[in-house]
C-alpha cells in the first residue's frame, strides 16, 4: 500500500470515529528516541524514514514536520506522497500546534493514541483546542488498523550489567531514589523511561536496535520496586538478584492496573515521559508531583567507575575507527568501496573489539553531497560507490560493555579545493574552541555554544541542530538533560549547569544542500578546574581518541593556539592507540598525527 492510500484509508477510520485531525508522532510507551519497530506508525504512514518526526492528517490535508537534520532526506522522501513537508524552525512555517489549531473546526476532535502520547502534550492539546470548544478522542490505534503486517513487539531476553562496571549496586540505587523521595514526601516515583528502568536495576536488553534496554517500567515506593516486564525475557538468574534487592516482578502490560490501586498517595511523575493513558489511570484522590526523574541527573553525572570505563570503551572504539581509517585510505580506489561496505567494515572492526554489544545507532556513512544530509542512510536500493575523490562522512558509534561511544569524522579520499578545505579548517577550528573551554561552575551548554558556532558563523553559515548532546553510560547515544545549543527547540537540553562527571559531545559541522556535509566530533568529559575568589572553574577532557584528516585542513586560517590543541591531541591519539596497531598501521598514524605548523 503506497503512502497515498494509507492516509485516504486513515481518513475513512477518522471519519468513522468521527475524528476531524489525527496525531501521529515518534513514540512509543515510555518516549523513547529510537524506536523498535512495532511503534513505527509515522515511519509506516508517511514513507518517511528519519528517527525524529511528527505526521498530522486532516481530512483535506497532511503534514510531516522535521527538524533541520532531515530537511534534504523528508523533501525526497515525502516526493509524490501528498503530504507537505513543514521545516521546523524556518520562518513563516506554522508549528504542530500552531497547524493543529487553525485547521480543528469549531467542536471538533483531536484523535492519537493516548499510550504514546506524552500526558504533557495531551495537556497541551486539551488547552489549545478549548477555544474551540475541541476536545480529544485517544483511545484509538487508528494506524493498528490499516498496518495489516505490523511487526510484533520484541522478544528479546535480557541481561545484567555488572556492578565493576557500574560501580553501583541495584540495592543502593533503589536507596538513593527513594532518598530523593523522602525529601519530596513522595509515596511513590513511576519510572517509564527505559533509559532510568535499565540504570535503576542495572538491567539491559536488545529491546530498541542500538540501544542496550528492555521494554519496561518500575515503581518504587518506599520499602519496595515493582519491575512491569514480559518475565520472560527475564532468566532465574536474573530473577534471583532481583529478588535480593526487593524488586518484585509484574506483567509489562499491568502498570495502568497498579496505578489505579493507588489512592490518597503523593506519587512523583514526569508527565514529559508518562503517558496520556496512564496518568489518566492514577486516581483523583492522589497528589502529583510532576517533575524530571531524579534517574535523569543520577545517570548523566557518572560515578569514577563508569568514567574509568568510558575512558577504556575510547580506546578500543578508537582503535576500530583508526583500523577503518586506514583500511579506507589505503583502498580507495583499489577495490569497490560503497557507503554500505564502509559502515559494514566499520561494524565488523567495533565487533573485533572486547565486550562489544552493538552500534550506538545507525550508521551514517555518507559520500559526497550525500552529506548534506546530517542523518542521511544509504540503503540496498540508495546508495553512492566511493572515488578517490571528495569526502565520506562518517558518524557513528558502539556499545560496549564499558561504556556508549559517539564519533564523526570527514575523511578526505581525494583531491579537495581550497573552498572544502575553508569550510572543513573552520568546522575543525569550531570543534576544537568548544574541546578547550575553560568557565565557570554554572554555564550551560547555552553559555558554551557560541565558542564553537563562532567560525561557522564568521562564514555567514550555521548546522540547524545543537552542537553537542549528552550519552548515557551503555544506554542511550542521546541524553540529557544537558546538551550544548544556543536555542532550546523544545528537547530541554542545554538549560541545566554542565556538571563534573557528564559526557557531552562537541560536533560541529558545516552542510551546503545537494553539495557536500563536513562534521568532526568528538566526546568531551566535564571535569573540575582551579577554585579561587571568583569561583570553581570547569573544564572539558577529550575522551575520544580518533585522528582528524589533516589533508583537508589549512593551518593559515588557524589560531596558535587551535595548533597547539590539535597537535596536542594527535600526540595522545597515537600515544593511546598505536600500541593496538599492525606495524603498518603504526607507521601510517604517525603521519596522520604529526605536528602542523603554519607555513
Amino acid at each position: 500500500m503506497i503512502v497515498k492510500e494509507k492516509v485516504a484509508k486513515l481518513r475513512e477510520l477518522m471519519k468513522m470515529e468521527g475524528i476531524d485531525i489525527y496525531y501521529i508522532p515518534t513514540a512509543d510507551y515510555h518516549q523513547s528516541e529510537y524506536l523498535p519497530d512495532y511503534f513505527k506508525a509515522r515511519r509506516f504512514m508517511s514513507g518517511f524514514t528519519g528517527s525524529a518526526g511528527t505526521l498530522v492528517v486532516t481530512m483535506k490535508e497532511a503534514g510531516l514536520w522535521a527538524d533541520g537534520r532531515y530537511f534534504v532526506q523528508a523533501e525526497k522522501q515525502l516526493k509524490g506522497s501528498s503530504i507537505t513537508l513543514y521545516k521546523m524552525g524556518q520562518d513563516k512555517v506554522p508549528t504542530v500546534s500552531e497547524f493543529i489549531k487553525e485547521k480543528l473546526p469549531e467542536n471538533g476532535v483531536l484523535g492519537f493514541d493516548g499510550r504514546v502520547v506524552s500526558a504533557s502534550t495531551v495537556n497541551h492539546f486539551e488547552k489549545l483546542i478549548a477555544s474551540k470548544g475541541g476536545k480529544t478522542k485517544e483511545d484509538k490505534d487508528l494506524v493498528d488498523e490499516i498496518w495489516e503486517d505490523r511487526p510484533s513487539l520484541p522478544q528479546e531476553s535480557a541481561f545484567l550489567l555488572q556492578d565493576k562496571y557500574t560501580g553501583a549496586k541495584t540495592e543502593d540505587k533503589i536507596k538513593r531514589v527513594q532518598n530523593a523521595m523522602a525529601e519530596k514526601n513522595a509515596d511513590v516515583c513511576v519510572l517509564t523511561s527505559l533509559e532510568d528502568v535499565a540504570w535503576l536495576l542495572n538491567l539491559r536488553g536488545y529491546d530498541i536496535e542500538d540501544t542496550p534496554v528492555v521494554l519496561a517500567f518500575a515503581t518504587v515506593t518506599k520499602n519496595k520496586v515493582t519491575l512491569f516486564v514480559d518475565k520472560k525475557k527475564l532468566s532465574a538468574d536474573i530473577c534471583k538478584k532481583l529478588s535480593s534487592a526487593k524488586v518484585s516482578i509484574k506483567g509489562y502490560f499491568d502498570l495502568g492496573s497498579e496505578l489505579s490501586n493507588y489512592t490518597n498517595k503523593k506519587i512523583w511523575i514526569d508527565s514529559a515521559v508518562l503517558t496520556s493513558y496512564y496518568k489518566k489511570q492514577i486516581d483523583k484522590s492522589c497528589t502529583i508531583i510532576d517533575e524530571k526523574s531524579p534517574i535523569v541527573m543520577y545517570r548523566a553525572v557518572k560515578n569514577k567507575t563508569e568514567i574509568k570505563n568510558i575512558r577504556y570503551s575510547h580506546i578500543k572504539d578508537g582503535v576500530a575507527v583508526t583500523k577503518f581509517i586506514y583500511w579506507l585510505k589505503n583502498n580507495i580506489g583499489k577495490i569497490e568501496i560503497t557507503e554500505l561496505s564502509a559502515a559494514a567494515k566499520l561494524r565488523e572492526l567495533r565487533q573485533a573489539q572486547e565486550n562489544h554489544i552493538e552500534a550506538s545507532f545507525g550508521t551514517i556513512a555518507a559520500y559526497g553531497p550525500n552529506a548534506a544530509m546530517m542523518h542521511y542512510s544509504a540503503t540496498e536500493d540508495n546508495f553512492a560507490v566511493l572515488k578517490n575523490e571528495g569526502m565520506l562522512l562518517v558518524d557513528s558509534g558502539g556499545q560496549y560493555l564499558e561504556g556508549t561511544t559517539d564519533i564523526t569524522r570527514t575523511i578526505v579520499l581525494g583531491a579537495v579545493s581550497e573552498e572544502v578545505k575553508t569550510y572543513y579548517t573552520a568546522v575543525l577550528r569550531s570543534m576544537l574552541r568548544l574541546s578547550k573551554a575553560n568557565f565557570l561552575y554554572g554555564c550551560t551548554g547555552a553559555s558554551l555554544d557560541i565558542l564553537a558556532r563562532g567560525p561557522v558563523w564568521d562564514l555567514d553559515l550555521d548546522y540547524q541542530c545543537g552542537t553537542g548532546h549528552g550519552v548515557g553510560f551503555v544506554l542511550g547515544v542521546h541524553e540529557g538533560p544537558h546538551g550544548i545549543r544556543w536555542s532550546n527547540t523544545g528537547t530541554g537540553y542545554a538549560i541545566v549547569p554542565l556538571e563534573e562527571g557528564m559526557v557531552v559531545t562537541d560536533e560541529p559541522g558545516i552542510y551546503l544542500p545537494n553539495k557536500l556535509g563536513i562534521r568532526i566530533e568528538n566526546e568531551l568529559l566535564v571535569q573540575k578546574g582551579k577554585k579561587n575568589t571568583y569561583g570553581q572553574f570547569m573544564h572539558f577532557d577529550t575522551i575520544t581518541l580518533a585522528p582528524i584528516d589533516l589533508d583537508a585542513v589549512r593551518p593559515e586560517d588557524m589560531l596558535d593556539d587551535e595548533i597547539e590543541a590539535l597537535n596536542q591531541y594527535h600526540a595522545e591519539v597515537y600515544s593511546k592507540i598505536s600500541p593496538y596497531l599492525t606495524q603498518k598501521e603504526r607507521t601510517w598514524l604517525k603521519i596522520q598525527t604529526r605536528k602542523i605548523k603554519k607555513a
